[in-house]
C-alpha cells in the first residue's frame, strides 16, 4: 500500500478513494477532484483507452504487412484464432449478413478485454509512477470509469436505432411501440413497456461491464491494504505471504472475468443488433 495511501491521510477510505479518483478537468469539485458538471473531462481514462485503440491498430497494421499463409508464425496463429472465434459468434447469433458486424464485434471484444487487463497491472505501479512526474491521481483502468462503458454501449445503441428504422422502416418501427406486446388495446401501456425494453439495452451493457470491472478493481485494492496494514504489524512473515497468495488467486480468476466480460459485452451486441434486423417480422 504503500506509499499512495500514506501521501493520502494512510486511512483505508483515503487509500482507496484516492485509487478510484480520474485526472478531472474543466468543470470539476476542487475538493474532491470529481467530476460536478458536464464539461468536465477524464484525461487519464480517455489516455488509456485511446493508447490502448492505437495499439490495436499498429499490431493489426504490422501483422498485416507480415501475413504468411504458407508459415504462419506463432502469433498469427492467435490473433486467427481471435478472429474465428469471433465469426463464428456472429454466424451463431446474428442473422443475414452485415459486413459491419463481425468487424465490429472483433474490434470490441478485443477493445474491451484490453482496456479490462489494466486491471491486472498492480495497483500501485502506474499510479506511483504517475506521483514522480506530478500527477496526483491516477486511474488506469477505463472500464472502471462509468463514462467508457456507457459511451461504448450508447454508440451499439445508436446503430441499433439506425438499424431498426433502416431494416424495418420508420412505420413499422413505430408499430412496434404501439403493438407490442399487448395489442392494439394497451397502447399507453405498449409505449411505455417498449421504451424501457429498448433503454434496459445500453443500460445493461455498460452498467454490468462498470459494475464487474469497478468490484474486481475494489478487491485488488483491499488486497494490497492487508500488505499495507501488515508492513506496520507485526504480523509481516505472516501477512505478506497471505497477501501474495490472495492476490495471485484473485489474479488468476479475473483473467477469467475480464475475458468473460469482454465476450458478454460482445455477444450482446451482436444479439441487439440483430434483433434490430429480424423483430419486426416478429410483431
Amino acid at each position: 500500500m504503500s506509499e499512495s495511501a500514506q501521501n493520502s491521510g494512510g486511512g483505508t477510505v483515503e487509500y482507496i478513494q484516492h485509487h478510484l479518483t480520474n485526472i478531472c478537468v474543466g468543470d470539476c469539485d476542487p475538493i474532491t477532484h470529481k467530476a460536478s458538471g458536464f464539461m468536465s473531462l477524464h484525461l487519464d481514462t480517455i489516455f488509456f483507452s485511446f493508447a490502448l485503440a492505437a495499439l490495436i491498430i499498429l499490431v493489426s497494421a504490422r501483422l498485416g504487412k507480415n501475413l504468411n499463409a504458407d508459415k504462419p508464425g506463432g502469433f498469427q496463429n492467435f490473433v486467427e484464432m481471435i478472429v474465428d472465434f469471433v465469426a463464428q459468434q456472429v454466424r451463431d447469433t446474428f442473422p443475414g449478413h452485415n459486413p459491419l458486424i463481425a468487424p465490429l464485434a472483433l474490434t470490441i471484444f478485443v477493445w474491451v478485454w484490453l482496456m479490462n487487463f489494466m486491471d491486472l497491472i498492480p495497483v500501485d505501479l502506474l499510479p506511483l509512477i504517475g506521483s514522480f512526474l506530478g500527477i496526483t491521481y491516477l486511474k488506469v483502468v477505463p472500464t472502471t470509469d462509468l463514462n467508457t462503458t456507457m459511451a461504448m454501449s450508447l454508440t451499439v445503441f445508436a446503430l441499433i436505432l439506425y438499424y431498426n428504422f433502416k431494416v424495418k422502416g420508420a412505420a413499422a418501427y413505430g408499430k412496434s411501440f404501439l403493438f407490442h406486446p399487448f395489442g392494439k388495446f394497451l397502447m399507453p401501456i405498449n409505449i411505455v413497456m417498449t421504451a424501457i425494453e429498448e433503454l434496459a439495452k445500453p443500460l445493461s451493457l455498460g452498467l454490468r461491464l462498470f459494475g464487474n470491472m469497478f468490484a474486481g478493481e475494489l478487491v485488488f485494492l483491499l488486497i494490497a491494504l492487508i500488505g499495507g496494514s501488515a508492513a506496520i504489524g507485526f504480523g509481516l512473515f505472516f501477512i505478506l505471504p497471505l497477501q501474495a497468495l490472495l492476490d495471485l488467486g484473485w489474479l488468476i480468476f479475473h483473467i477469467l472475468v475480464i475475458t468473460l466480460q469482454a465476450f458478454i459485452f460482445m455477444v450482446l451486441s451482436i444479439v441487439y443488433l440483430g434483433m434490430a434486423h429480424t423483430e419486426a417480422e416478429e410483431h
